[in-house]
């Protein structure tokens, strides 16, 4: 492959409280550039979203189509919609949805561009490392881990096990230290399951934790920000081995 002399534009949509996705996405990307010749920019743009409930996903959700159409101004060459619950409390298999009509707008703005969500992306993540059965770990209220138990189900993957952190706060979640999963794991059941989620949430940090999860139980370990970045690299067709962020990233896939 040719090495390509201008940075790849990431473009996400994020909600305007995340605070982590535009620091786990880069992290990632960064640590790939120490490895592999392509170099990255990153380019965000905020819907409004103070707490994780329905009501408030939902009226964000109708925002993304204004980021979207931002972002394609830059040119960017990827989007990522960086917020798995809201995607998945509009509706079983809506991030496929959602990714055509975003995608839709970067094409009617004469800049098409691919678009992953992080729902999906989790979904698919799961998917390529032939996960069957998981536990999962997220930071929502329990009727929301709900929600995103039956989605993860309909799409095939059965959920064994969830811990629910209960946290309605969105500022609050991403305060979260992002080593604390390498504890709060230990509390979920890993007999019979193919993978774990360390964070099923793009907001709750969990990078660091990631790999330290895989070496101990010996598991494939995934995170909603590892699983987006994978999907990124796979629409942008690029290499998507990044050491030390777990199998996913191991290039195998």
């Amino acid at each position: 492959m040719t090495h390509r002399p201008t940075p790849y534009r990431i473009g996400q949509i994020v909600p305007s409280s995340n605070t982590t996705m535009e620091t786990e996405i880069p992290a990632i990307l960064r640590a790939r550039e120490a490895g592999q010749p392509e170099r990255f920019t990153f380019h965000a743009s905020r819907m409004r979203m103070k707490n994780v409930t329905r009501e408030e996903l939902a009226a964000m959700d109708a925002d993304s189509d204004r980021c979207a159409l931002e972002l394609s101004d830059a040119r960017v060459d990827v989007l990522g919609y960086a917020c798995l619950v809201a995607i998945m409390s509009m509706g079983r298999g809506y991030h496929r949805i959602s990714e055509q009509r975003l995608h839709q707008r970067t094409v009617d703005n004469a800049a098409p561009a691919p678009v992953v969500t992080s729902a999906g992306a989790l979904v698919d993540g799961l998917k390529a490392i032939g996960a069957k059965k998981v536990s999962i770990l997220a930071p929502y209220m329990k009727p929301l881990t709900a929600l995103v138990i039956d989605y993860i189900e309909h799409e095939g993957i059965e959920v064994v096990d969830s811990l629910s952190l209960e946290i309605a706060d969105n500022l609050e979640v991403g305060r979260q230290d992002p080593r604390a999963p390498i504890e709060i794991t230990r509390k979920l059941k890993t007999t019979g399951v193919d993978a774990i989620v360390a964070s099923a949430c793009v907001q709750m940090p969990s990078l660091p934790s990631v790999q330290p999860i895989e070496d101990r139980v010996g598991l494939p370990v995934i995170s909603s920000s590892v699983a987006t970045a994978y999907m990124m690299l796979k629409r942008l067709g690029l290499s998507t081995a990044v050491p030390g962020f777990g199998a996913l990233l191991s290039g195998r896939f």
